[in-house]
């Protein structure tokens, strides 16, 4: 009679298996959307990187004194194109945000620099760029938290350990870069 009733209990787990498919094919569809938004993520902090240089350079000529800062903003800069990994690209990306900020603290400073049409440029490219970031961050977090919850519930964790489907990390923005820098131009 034990018999029985194990193959029974393993009859209606296999059966409950079958009508739910597992979820293996929305884990993968999951997985890949949160994946493709890390991409979308990515391409934007790219951007970002790519517009510091500059930006740089501009802040140098004016404020060549204010190097700590300089300094602090090239090197985050170089840990985010660096990060092998979206958590250490996230947290190096947090990194650059605050040095981005404490830069647009000192320039300030320099009211001909703010009146520089590269800087005011850049600063636009680099406001709009932040913002495209945010959007980007929010969709990551959305794919992400989707996909967590499904490899959390019943019965798909037991599909999620079964292979081997990981949690995957949101994209916390750091305290203080929850916005992207405000500049105010003006005389």
């Amino acid at each position: 009679m034990t018999r029985t009733r194990s193959t029974m209990l393993a009859f209606m787990l296999l059966a409950l298996a079958g009508l739910t498919g597992c979820g293996y094919n929305t884990m993968v569809e999951q997985r890949t959307s949160v994946e493709r938004a890390w991409a979308d993520v990515d391409a934007q902090l790219q951007r970002r990187n790519d517009l510091i240089p500059n930006l740089v350079q501009t802040v140098k000529g004016y404020a060549a004194h204010e190097k700590q800062v300089l300094v602090a903003v090239t090197e985050a800069r170089a840990k985010v194109a660096g990060a092998p990994t979206p958590e250490a690209k996230i947290e190096a990306s947090n990194e650059l945000s605050s040095a981005l900020s404490r830069l647009l603290v000192v320039v300030e400073r320099y009211p001909e620099l703010k009146a520089d049409r590269t800087f005011i440029r850049l600063s636009d490219e680099l406001a709009g760029t932040e913002n495209r970031i945010a959007v980007a961050r929010t969709r990551y977090n959305g794919a992400v938290e989707t996909y967590n919850a499904t490899i959390a519930k019943f019965p798909g964790l037991v599909t999620a350990k079964l292979f081997h489907f990981e949690k995957k990390p949101f994209f916390e923005a750091a305290p203080g870069t929850k916005e992207a820098p405000k500049v105010e131009f003006g005389g």
